[in-house]
């Protein structure tokens, strides 16, 4: 069986170095010595100021939410994972779904003013499969209107622009470190923010708001994550340049074999490098997508649609409506397997089989 995703895990025996630790220390959470460790290394890896380990990329959402005290409507984009929709939700505030562009699949930023009202607090973009918003147009309209911006930077570890890191635009930007991510800590996340004061809002959110041993700052809830879990994400962050490199190769491999294929891949941002988190087609047809999703599954080859259905008619709690554009290419687009262990002999497979559904 041919997986869709797989995580890239490390030698055993250097994880293990790092449970022997937490044995001697007994520290197992509570924002331990390597969960400090963790926050220290990425902040220096991704070249960046402000960084903190949370739970995982959801919660990281919500506290974003909450530390920049967000009401009323949420300009979003239907073409997500739900989280990015259901915590608007869950925090009590409305999405307000702009369509996406048809090319690069984030959300279209010269719509995003038309969707703006007297209610609107915030835009949440989600840099989709890791490619970046445009980051220039949304901050002008940011700031034009005095709105707040937070990126959901799930896909996106490891992305610049022009060099600067992504998790640098924004207000805030979270990042999931979810098992089924190029760059895990089993589960896990990150928020991050150049704003200071906002970091050290965000410090308290994610401890209950305790300030001290009598004190409280916030309101909070409990953003933490454990030391085996920063274990985790330590040991992997020491391969995490060779796995990005491996996913490269195989996505140049995927390119060179389908070059006929009747699908388009979405167009890069033009100053940004793809961190080959995945592996995306837009098919000319759904028609051929579900041939081929069939034929592979026959093959014992996963593949998912992904994104699939478009958020803006598929939660029950929420009104559905028209968004045409995501709705065309939410039933068109497909993820193939993308991997560390995934060999060139099994990518050269895939392709043949994907190509003799289409040829036949």
């Amino acid at each position: 069986m041919i997986l869709v995703t797989q995580p890239f895990l490390p030698p055993l025996d250097e994880y293990q170095n790092y449970l022997n630790s937490i044995w001697t220390k007994k520290w197992l959470t509570n924002m331990g010595p390597l969960a400090n460790e963790l926050e220290d290394s990425l902040k220096n890896y991704l070249n960046i100021h402000n960084l903190l380990f949370v739970t995982n990329g959801t919660v990281a959402l919500q506290m974003a939410i909450k530390a920049l005290d967000l009401k009323g409507e949420i300009i979003t984009t239907p073409f997500s994972f739900i989280a990015t929709t259901s915590t608007i939700v869950w925090e009590g505030c409305t999405p307000v779904f702009v369509d996406i562009d048809k090319h690069t699949l984030n959300i279209d930023a010269t719509k995003i003013e038309a969707a703006i009202t007297k209610n609107t607090s915030a835009i949440l973009a989600t840099h989709v499969y890791g490619n970046p918003c445009d980051v220039v147009l949304i901050e002008e309209i940011a700031k034009k209107h005095h709105l707040k911006v937070i990126y959901d930077g799930a896909h996106a570890f490891a992305v610049t622009i022009n060099g600067k890191s992504i998790f640098e635009y924004g207000d805030i930007t979270t990042c999931s470190l979810h098992a089924t991510k190029l760059y895990h800590s089993v589960e896990g996340g990150f928020i991050t923010t150049q704003n200071t004061e906002l970091h050290h809002k965000l410090q308290y959110i994610r401890n209950f708001g305790i300030a001290g041993y009598d004190s409280f700052a916030e309101l909070g809830i409990n953003g933490k994550n454990s030391e085996l879990h920063a274990a985790m994400g330590l040991t992997n962050l020491k391969y995490i340049n060779q796995i990005i490199e491996k996913r490269r190769e195989l996505t140049k491999r995927y390119d060179d074999n389908l070059k006929t294929l009747k699908a388009v891949r979405p167009l890069w941002h033009h100053q940004s490098a793809n961190n080959g988190a995945y592996y995306v087609l837009i098919f000319e047809t759904e028609a051929l997508l579900l041939k081929v999703v069939e034929h592979l599954n026959k093959n014992n080859i996963g593949t998912r649609r992904y994104f699939y259905p478009s958020l803006a008619k598929a939660l029950p709690y929420l009104q559905p409506i028209e968004m045409p554009i995501t709705e065309d290419i939410a039933k068109r687009v497909l993820c193939l397997p993308m991997y560390y262990d995934l060999s060139f002999e099994e990518v050269d497979l895939i392709c043949r089989l994907m190509l003799r559904v289409q040829n036949n």
